[in-house]
């Protein structure tokens, strides 16, 4: 059986773009009522400390459990990036033309263009 990555879901985009309209709009919202506007009044930091916890438990899931608690954790990851991307500034725009630069290209050649 082929497994296609987006099947259903080829909206992706769509999505991630509404749900970054929904975070945008958050900005200056009530931290004790928004979860998104509290992310947002902490900063970068307390963003990337979020996106750094979720991406563990993603890991985690990923590792030994469900798929469906993979896709939770999958979710969850997307949405605490859309708000750590908003605390500084940078739009889902920005990242789509960075990937499309990286288009057709191997990952380690593009990784060493990088020096990483």
């Amino acid at each position: 059986m082929t497994h296609d990555p987006l099947g259903p879901a080829a909206f992706l985009g769509e999505i991630l773009a509404d749900l970054a309209k929904t975070v945008d709009a958050r900005v200056g919202d009530d931290p004790a009522t928004s979860w998104t506007a509290k992310l947002l009044a902490g900063g970068p930091a307390l963003a990337a400390k979020k996106l750094g916890e979720e991406g563990v438990e993603a890991a985690l899931a990923v590792a030994s459990q469900s798929d469906d608690d993979v896709a939770k954790e999958a979710a969850d990851v997307l949405y605490h990036l859309l708000v750590a991307l908003r605390s500084r500034g940078v739009s889902l725009d920005q990242v789509a033309k960075v990937l499309e630069a990286r288009q057709g290209k191997s990952g380690i050649a593009e990784k060493a263009s990088r020096g990483g």
